[in-house]
């Protein structure tokens, strides 16, 4: 029985494949062993490898997104005036066996070279700038989430009952009743009286929530919390 075999045409003849590493990136130009270099994070080493490019006569280039490692290389080589694709590792995953980071370049070269890559979408710079700031912004919104958590444990911890008799107690009265403890107050009558007149709960229902255990470590725990939810809360104002 014949053997039949399947050829399949090439669609970007001056194409490379990178595999982007934490220490180093991988950088093939073809299938053989001198057509594979490996270059260091520098931007020197980013330069020194769009010069070899270049001499290689390479016009595109296809690389795998993985973590923040990438973003410089991409700087480098569009400011070389490359085409660049990046390309999601689902779509680059390389076949079962001993993986390499000169068999996966290789492969993500040869599928480039045969067009089977699309790339990822990445927005213009503006828009990039803007997520950039939205999700820094998102990640101190959590922050200060935690060290909300974090203060009503050790008002718990204090015996202090502050988030049963407010709704949020990084709201006007919690946050004010907090503030107080945390600055030495102990009469749980004073710490009442501090309730916001939007407060539900009466002055007499508060301060039976007041009454502290006295724990210094405790109270020391919750000063520090205090502070990082107030430089958090700041950080987000800028």
């Amino acid at each position: 029985m014949e053997l039949e075999s399947i050829s399949m045409e090439v669609v970007n003849p001056q194409a490379a494949g990178e595999d982007v590493g934490s220490r180093s990136h991988w950088v093939a130009v073809g299938q053989s062993e001198q057509d594979v270099r490996e270059y260091g994070m520098f931007n020197q080493d980013l330069f020194a490898m769009a010069d070899w490019l270049k001499e290689k006569g390479i016009k595109t280039v296809a690389m795998e997104i993985r973590g923040p490692n990438w973003q410089n290389l991409y700087a480098v080589l569009i400011s070389r005036s490359f085409e660049v694709i990046l390309c999601n590792g689902k779509f680059t995953k390389n076949i079962k066996g001993k993986k390499t980071d000169i068999k996966d370049c290789q492969w993500i070269q040869k599928l480039h070279t045969l067009g089977l890559l699309t790339g990822s979408f990445l927005p213009e710079g503006k828009t990039e700038e803007l997520r950039t700031y939205c999700r820094h912004r998102a990640n101190l919104l959590l922050s200060a989430a935690s060290a909300s958590k974090k203060m009503q444990k050790y008002l718990r911890l204090l015996n202090l009952r502050l988030g049963v008799v407010v709704r949020d107690i990084c709201g006007l009265t919690g946050l004010l009743i907090i503030r107080a403890i945390c600055e030495g107050e102990t009469d749980p009558q004073k710490l009442a009286a501090l309730r916001h007149g939007n407060c539900r709960k009466s002055e007499e229902e508060v301060a039976k929530a007041l009454q502290s255990n006295g724990r210094g470590d405790y109270l020391f725990a919750l000063r520090q919390e205090l502070e990082t939810y107030d430089q958090t809360q700041e950080k987000i104002t800028r």
